[in-house]
């Protein structure tokens, strides 16, 4: 097998060179209209834009920072912009049925003419129809329908009064109204005297006064006849006059209106409304109502049914309207019904109906962040109903919990016609496509934004006029050929694979800003290579608290890690940890202790259920490997025992598979372990070293020990070889790489590390299947052969007397027995 050699300073990183840029700074550069990176999720928006279909509507997904929100809201701007504008929308007095408002969609601009029409309409009717009321005209008029009433009324009295005289009888007025009572001499006849009358006479007066009381009752019918009549014509006349001030200014209003039926009917509804109740037009008596010191609340009419109720006014705008609703509640966006308390009563009506971002999205579209929209009660039921009805309706979503409904209005649906757009993270994504089918209808487009961009020319390019655009945008100092460089090379670092670059540009953002300030604190002009890495320096410093505490307790020997000497079946491994804002790499020692016994390798993490199941695989593999490679002739019969020492919390993923493995052959095989190189690294069932994650924190993070408590130029790490292309190493460890202080060992096979570590050949097994002499498998094999021997042996050994403990075992075993049997007796 050959010896691996380490990489060199060069394959440590890669660096992006100035001279590649053909600028001096970034205010040559033009500034950034396209969008990098993004062709897949670009594609996307293209085609669930462009799709009619109100079932195709987008679901944005991809960690944050790519730019999702940024991206998305300057496409469909541009998109909006060359669209037609939508209608405007009102809510109009419904006569018919008040609780529910009627909707009016008109050109965008017209609704807002409709209300000020209607507001100039109504002022106008307030105006001139009480003047026509006080008119001398119409006084002389009303005058004439009154006196003709009362002189026909007359008449009928007048003649029933002349035929009552000639038979004796007057009509004689009483609480209860008119009544025909017999006279003498023209005066009523009193109870008395008419009870002394003779009978006959007084059955015939009884008989004449009947008649008469008939006669009474068809007058005063008559009377109320031409009552009715006279208030008709009265009625009549005022139609007629306030027809003369009504027809002119609704028939002026209809001609401007007249291509739109809902509005000339609405505006019929309106002038037959001002004809049906002019009383509320009649002047007013301006005299206070008071009940001794208390005054009284006049009853005022109300002209409100008269008013239009703007909700969505599209007036000024150019193109589609793009919304973005930043916090979607229910009634932010559907609309909400707001009421006004008076005297401890809570009254509405149409004109207190306002929109929410669907009525003004409605014909443009409507953004939402999708952990927000979950978030909120009823929200993402009342979406999915909205797409699938395509309308919105404004109702009281806590009507039905409450304990005693209120009467409400219910304003009539209005057709919807949106494009919805949500962003979100993956996970949202994924839960609600699998957990929803009525989601895979509605969302059927899916633009997936990447972390990540192909390191080509163009994209390096494209990096530098992205910094360019944030110089000019934010008024930030420009950035030399050097400090573009560096950005990129970040740019590389944060994508983790120096063939990629990162798309999340808000980090390389901050990273602009940063590195712009720090220049601006050295007085510099333009921003070079040294300001971007002070900036990425200080904001490792800022975040590195919980990295460099762990440093100091490992330099202190609170935290057990060596890092020179040999140490038989003791391993460093290499585990990242990741609070959230930074990533660091923390070394740990890895022990394995082998002995006689057939329990095979026991996980200690997994007995106490502190390991994850990715780790349990990853320990089975090994086991696997274990048994192919030494128990091909012999049983695999051994006990022994892998630790993480000092862990005090879970530990999952298998990326410390190879170190396992090197412990236990170190321990097998008595080989001892060099403790300056630490071991990262998964293995297959073939020993085929796999690639990990987190390399470059991993590798940084046991130079740092290394550094701290003293490089001896034997140090290093062995990695997967399949990580090489990921290593973007800070420039710290890449010069301790080329002054040969620290080694970096790429490694295909397990064999290769195990052979760095312990200075001591493998061994390939042989045809006869033994390995060579002195060689770590050969070690190994021999062990393993002697623990199965001194098992077989012991199993061999006459078991010995036992002691009183096992006696008393036995003894209540036996009583247990016994007692069970009795009970089956009983039974």
């Amino acid at each position: 097998m050959a010896r691996v050699e380490p990489l060199s300073h060069a394959e440590a990183s890669w660096r992006c060179e100035p001279a590649s840029f053909p600028f001096k700074t970034t205010d040559e550069l033009r500034t950034l209209d396209e969008i990098i990176g993004q062709g897949r999720a670009l594609k996307s928006i293209d085609f669930g834009l462009g799709i009619t279909n109100h079932n195709y509507n987008i679901f944005v997904l991809g960690e944050s920072g790519t730019g999702k929100y940024t991206t998305l809201k300057a496409i469909i701007d541009k998109k909006a912009k060359g669209e037609k504008v939508p209608d405007d929308w009102c809510y109009v007095y419904n006569f018919s049925d008040p609780d529910s408002p009627k909707t009016v969609n008109l050109p965008p601009g017209k609704g807002f003419l409709l209300v000020a029409e209607m507001d100039d309409l109504l002022e106008i009717l307030k105006r001139d129809i009480p003047k026509v009321f006080e008119s001398k005209d119409y006084e002389k008029h009303r005058d004439e329908i009154y006196d003709g009433q009362q002189e026909r009324t007359r008449a009928i009295f007048v003649k029933l009064e002349q035929r009552a005289a000639e038979r004796s009888f007057v009509l004689k007025k009483s609480v209860g109204g008119l009544s025909v009572a017999p006279a003498k001499d023209g005066k009523a006849l009193s109870q008395d005297e008419f009870e002394k009358l003779p009978s006959d006479k007084r059955r015939v007066v009884e008989d004449e006064m009947k008649a008469l009381q008939d006669k009474l009752s068809d007058s005063i019918r008559d009377a109320r006849v031409i009552e009715k009549e006279t208030k008709e014509r009265v009625t009549a006349l005022d139609r007629e006059v306030v027809q003369y001030v009504v027809n002119p200014l609704i028939n002026e209003i209809v001609d401007k209106f007249k291509e739109f039926p809902s509005v000339v009917e609405y505006l019929a509804e309106i002038k037959e409304d001002v004809l049906n109740n002019i009383d509320d037009f009649r002047p007013k008596d301006e005299t206070p109502l008071s009940l001794g010191p208390i005054r009284l609340q006049k009853h005022e009419p109300t002209f409100e049914r008269y008013k239009v109720n703007l909700i969505v006014n599209n007036k000024d705008a150019a193109g589609a309207p793009v919304i973005f609703e930043s916090n979607p509640t229910y009634y932010n966006l559907f609309g909400r019904i707001e009421y006004r308390v008076q005297f401890g009563v809570a009254t509405t009506d149409f004109t207190m109906i306002k929109a929410g971002s669907v009525h003004k999205a409605n014909g443009g579209y409507l953004i939402i962040n999708a952990i927000d929209m979950l978030r909120n009660i009823f929200v993402y039921d009342s979406i999915k109903r909205m797409i699938k009805n395509r309308e919105v309706r404004m109702e009281d979503v806590w009507e039905q919990y409450r304990l005693l409904s209120t009467s409400t209005l219910k304003p009539s649906p209005i057709p919807v016609n949106l494009k919805l757009v949500i962003i979100g993270e993956p996970f949202i994504y994924y839960l609600l496509y699998n957990l929803d089918n009525e989601y895979r209808k509605l969302f059927k487009v899916k633009s997936d934004f990447d972390t990540v961009m192909p390191k080509t020319v163009e994209n390096i390019e494209m990096y530098s006029y992205f910094i360019a655009t944030r110089c000019k945008e934010e008024s930030l100092k420009p950035f030399d050929a050097a400090g573009v460089s560096r950005v990129v090379e970040f740019g590389c670092r944060l994508a983790g694979d120096r063939d990629k670059l990162s798309a999340r540009f808000n980090d390389i953002q901050n990273l602009v800003v940063e590195a712009s300030y720090w220049a601006g604190v050295d007085s510099a002009a333009t921003v070079s290579g040294v300001h971007v890495e002070k900036a990425v320096d200080e904001r490792i410093f800022r975040n590195a608290k919980i990295e460099d505490k762990l440093r100091d307790y490992i330099k202190e020997d609170t935290i057990m890690v060596d890092t020179s000497g040999f140490v038989a079946g003791q391993v460093n491994g290499i585990a990242v940890l990741d609070p959230g804002d930074y990533a660091f790499g923390k070394p740990s020692r890895i022990t394995a202790r082998t002995y006689m016994g057939d329990a095979g390798v026991v996980n200690i993490e997994r007995e106490v259920k502190m390991s994850g199941r990715i780790h349990n695989k990853a320990l089975m593999i090994l086991t696997g490997f274990l048994g192919e490679r030494f128990a091909q002739k012999i049983p695999l019969t051994f006990s022994a025992t892998v630790c993480f020492e000092q862990l005090y919390d879970e530990i999952e993923g298998d990326s410390a598979t190879c170190t396992e493995f090197y412990a236990l052959l170190s321990s097998l095989s008595g080989a001892p372990v060099n403790q300056g190189i630490a071991v990262t690294g998964s293995m297959n069932q073939r020993g085929e070293v796999q690639p990990i994650g987190g390399v470059n924190e991993k590798i940084e993070g046991f130079f740092g020990v290394c550094k701290a408590k003293g490089m001896t130029g034997a140090q290093g790490v062995i990695i997967p070889r399949r990580n090489v292309k990921n290593l973007m190493l800070r420039q710290e460890v890449v010069d301790a790489v080329r002054e040969g202080k620290f080694s970096i060992y790429p490694i295909d096979f397990v064999d290769e590390g195990l052979e760095i570590l312990t200075n001591t050949p493998v061994g390939e097994r042989k045809p006869d299947g033994t390995f060579p002499e002195g060689s770590v498998n050969r070690l190994a094999a021999d062990r393993l052969l002697a623990l199965a021997k001194s098992l077989k042996e012991f199993g061999k050994t006459p078991p010995a007397k036992t002691g009183k403990l096992e006696d008393n075992k036995k003894e209540k075993a036996e009583n247990n027995k016994k007692t069970i049997k009795q009970k089956k007796r009983r039974n």
